[in-house]
């Protein structure tokens, strides 16, 4: 497990206390970047705004985002690297159902 650098740990911190909060195995997740985290969770995946689970933090930097989102791809997460663009400085993460969008 690569060691993250201070910001990325405090908003990694943040997104592991909101799914353990949530319930279910890191695997029931999916983990992205972007730059508009409301389009990408509620019009995009098709996450319920009211009823589902989920969570965004933004990040300085879209590197420091990358990292986050690696780390929750290195822990079992659903998702993959390598999206978004430089301007992609939002981390999320939702809980799939038979209803979202991967």
């Amino acid at each position: 497990m690569r060691i993250l650098s201070a910001e990325a740990a405090r908003v990694a911190g943040e997104i592991e206390q909101h799914i353990s909060d949530c319930g279910g195995s890191l695997s029931a997740w999916y983990a992205g970047i972007t730059d508009d985290p409301e389009r990408r969770l509620f019009t995009e995946h098709n996450v319920s705004k009211q009823t589902g689970h989920w969570i965004y933090r933004k990040c300085s930097t879209d590197d420091i985002a990358r990292e986050v989102e690696q780390h929750f791809l290195d822990k079992g997460c659903q998702g993959g690297p390598g999206g978004g663009d430089g301007t992609s400085k939002y981390v999320y993460a939702y809980k799939v159902t038979n209803s979202t969008v991967e």
